[in-house]
């Protein structure tokens, strides 16, 4: 059984586990506080979960998703994380993370910082632009005339793949936004945000084409 790595377990990192193990995945996930407090999660979850620190989730999993903003000083565990995909489902938000004159500029994306702070794995930044309810209560099956699409972007076309099947098994479509550099078109406030939740595969490739540089939330 493949195991997925998640680190953070607030709303965004709780649905994926709970989106993830229905579709057959075993789950890892960290919190900033320490195992011990997942304990009620991690019962909600079943067998399939189980509460580490944040190193160990990012070791034990075949790929890992990050639920937690990115910050300046870097506090990923960078050493576990090598060589693996690593799904980074941040959005910067000035107002929450402080400004970051880097991403306000535009000069980069906060995928790409999170790309270098993670040097030695394969980031794709997964999950940005839906609500984390919405998981579970929009996921469609293949073919179906609501199902909604969601974007993906990386440098690494083995981690748009991943993505892709992932976003298939949890009951949605993808539009491949890459690379890093072009995630930004569904940031906070851009048309693919907006429209989160009733855009197709076809209105979301529309959407990113409309985004402007700096919209903003």
């Amino acid at each position: 059984m493949t195991t997925i790595g998640i680190i953070g377990a607030g709303e965004v990192g709780s649905q994926i586990a709970r989106a993830a193990i229905a579709a057959g995945y075993s789950v890892v996930i960290a919190n900033s506080r320490g195992p011990e407090t997942l304990a009620g999660l991690v019962t909600e979850l079943g067998p399939s979960a189980r509460a580490a620190y944040a190193r160990e989730a990012a070791a034990a999993g075949d790929f890992a998703v990050v639920a937690v903003p990115l910050k300046v000083v870097n506090d990923m565990p960078a050493e576990e994380l090598a060589g693996k995909i690593v799904l980074d489902t941040n959005n910067y938000m000035a107002w929450r993370d402080g400004n970051i004159p880097v991403l306000d500029s535009g000069e980069k994306t906060v995928h790409e910082l999170r790309q270098e702070q993670l040097p030695a794995s394969k980031v794709a930044k997964a999950f940005t632009h839906i609500q984390a309810p919405r998981l579970l209560t929009s996921a469609r099956p293949a073919g179906a005339s609501d199902r909604l699409a969601l974007s993906v972007s990386s440098n690494f076309p083995e981690a748009v793949a991943l993505v892709t099947r992932l976003y298939d098994q949890f009951g949605f479509d993808t539009v491949d936004n890459s690379p890093l550099s072009e995630s930004w078109r569904t940031g906070p406030g851009q048309p693919a945000w907006l429209r989160h939740a009733h855009q197709n595969r076809e209105e979301l490739a529309l959407n990113l084409r409309r985004a402007r540089r700096h919209a903003q939330a």
